[in-house]
């Protein structure tokens, strides 16, 4: 079953409140989505550790629920 892309922007914005999360359906199937994600939790961090936040505010939908999300994480400018 699909996750819908509000179910995403709650998960994150749950784990990360200062979030501004844009999504957008890539395939028009709710299982394929890109997310652009600024926070100013990602200060100072790789961006390896900025795109695990985001997987880990999934909580265990990444690759069940969620089949594929493109990440590009940013700070605010």
């Amino acid at each position: 079953m699909p996750m819908p892309a509000e179910d995403i922007v709650a998960y994150i914005k749950k784990a990360l409140p200062d979030a501004d999360v844009t999504i957008r359906d890539l395939a028009g199937d709710g299982d394929h989505y890109s997310a652009v994600v600024v926070s100013s939790a990602f200060e100072g961090l790789s961006m390896v550790k900025q795109h695990q936040l985001v997987y880990a505010s999934l909580q265990g939908h990444m690759g069940s629920t969620l089949h594929a999300l493109a990440l590009e994480t940013k700070t605010p400018d």
